[in-house]
């Protein structure tokens, strides 16, 4: 598995003493660091808000002092708390807020759209990273839109599509904007894939799923049998060398499933008969129903674009009510709600609306649920929440600056930071849309 090199850590200090205050789980530590000088160029953001946004624990600071050094963030908490350091840049940013760069784990704009994963039924085999363009034109608006980092996937057209790539938005070489390749194996159930070829009904498409799943996962046990030095080394199959980190744990599904029939197969075809880690992707129309059965499994629901369900009796009849799939799975039980784009089918830039639309129709933010469904869970999901997704000691500092709730669509992003380095400035360029 291929990843991004972990961003250095706090350089160690040089001579003297330095106090250093840190929010770790809400609670304010103070670290005493040998150096009255810090090596390497560092900043120090403060803020009316620091919206932390944290698995665990207070998901807030009001008067908020953040620390960014050597790509990392060293330090967050109250500004009379935390110590600026000899060196650093001070930005006051006023009134604005400061929050973790967003998360999207569906999209397809990162390549040239010339990569055919049609051409079989399943094709776990298939790579999407060889087609990644770092820093396209869509991408520069998704960062100044405070989307910098995104699960780049191959289509919904087969129901085994092949290997996504996780990467941020920036530009710069494949290995500098890499997070984690793979990135998801993409499964897609629903009306896209039985429209494929011949045209295929629910039951085939089952079929082709749950075989694939079971020579992949056949396939997978024998090599981890060979590594444990209890079995002989297995035939390299390039198109089943996925299913090796889905055994293990390294990575995930992803799967496209909307409505209620399909939504269960998937969870019964890939959590419950396999074991795999995996996530609801879509989970729009009367999928929530399902919530209490994702819940047992330990399944996520990374939801959009469609999240609204408007009463079409006798097929969806709510006497008359609209229901969103974000407070469906939150009413039922589930506890990581995410959203996503499908773009281009949602504008990437446009994350925050999907948001916002889970507010507008029932979503309770009181928890934060919004703003953690663009940051943390998203991160969780993906199993890169030891380094994106919050505002927390360690992590890379991936940060934005707004001018409110990023649900809320009057708010703005006015900076942007990618590893501690500042890649959008409002006042600085023209806006991007």
């Amino acid at each position: 598995m291929l990843e991004r090199p972990a961003t250095p850590a706090l350089r160690a200090a040089r001579t003297g003493l330095c106090a250093v205050t840190r929010l770790a789980f809400g609670c304010a530590v103070t670290c005493v660091v040998a150096g009255a000088a810090w090596a390497g160029s560092g900043v120090a953001l403060d803020a009316a808000k620091a919206l932390v946004c944290s698995a665990e624990g207070p998901q807030s600071i009001d008067g908020a002092r953040l620390l960014l050094e050597d790509g990392e963030i060293i330090a967050i908490g109250s500004a009379s708390e935390v110590e600026i350091p000899a060196g650093f840049e001070h930005v006051d940013l006023g009134k604005r807020w400061i929050m973790p760069g967003m998360i999207d784990l569906h999209s397809h704009i990162s390549g040239a759209f010339d990569i055919n994963d049609t051409v079989f039924q399943v094709n776990p085999g298939l790579r999407v990273s060889a087609t990644l363009r770092p820093g396209n034109r869509d991408h520069e608006v998704a960062l100044a839109s405070g989307v910098t980092t995104v699960l780049y996937i191959p289509g919904s057209g087969s129901n085994v599509g092949g290997v996504g790539v996780l990467h941020q938005t920036t530009s710069g070489t494949y290995e500098e904007v890499l997070v984690r390749d793979p990135g998801s194996l993409k499964v897609a159930q629903g009306d896209n894939p039985a429209r494929w070829g011949y045209g295929m009904g629910r039951l085939m498409m089952n079929h082709h799923i749950r075989s694939s799943m079971r020579q992949g996962k056949a396939y997978a046990q024998r090599w981890a049998a060979f590594e444990s030095g209890a079995g002989e080394a297995p035939d390299r199959n390039l198109s089943l060398d996925i299913y090796r980190q889905l055994e293990s744990g390294e990575t995930q599904i992803s799967t496209h499933t909307q409505y209620y029939q399909v939504v269960l197969a998937s969870l019964r075809l890939l959590r419950a008969e396999t074991g795999f880690d995996m996530y609801i992707d879509h989970g729009t129309f009367d999928s929530w129903k399902l919530g209490p059965l994702a819940k047992e499994l330990g399944v996520a629901a990374v939801l959009g674009p469609r999240s609204v369900l408007w009463p079409r009796p006798p097929r969806f009849d709510s006497d008359g009510r609209a229901e969103g799939a974000a407070w469906g799975f939150q009413q039922t039980g589930v506890d990581r709600i995410g959203f996503n784009t499908d773009a281009p089918v949602v504008p990437q830039h446009e994350l925050t609306v999907q948001a916002a639309m889970g507010v507008r129709y029932g979503l309770d933010d009181a928890e934060m649920a919004a703003v953690r469904g663009l940051t943390i869970v998203p991160a969780m999901v993906a199993g890169i929440d030891d380094r994106l997704g919050s505002l927390e000691v360690g992590k890379q500092a991936d940060v934005l600056v707004v001018t409110g709730h990023p649900a809320d669509p009057r708010t703005s992003v006015e900076r942007v930071y990618v590893r501690g380095e500042l890649v959008y400035d409002a006042e600085q360029e023209v806006r991007r849309w």
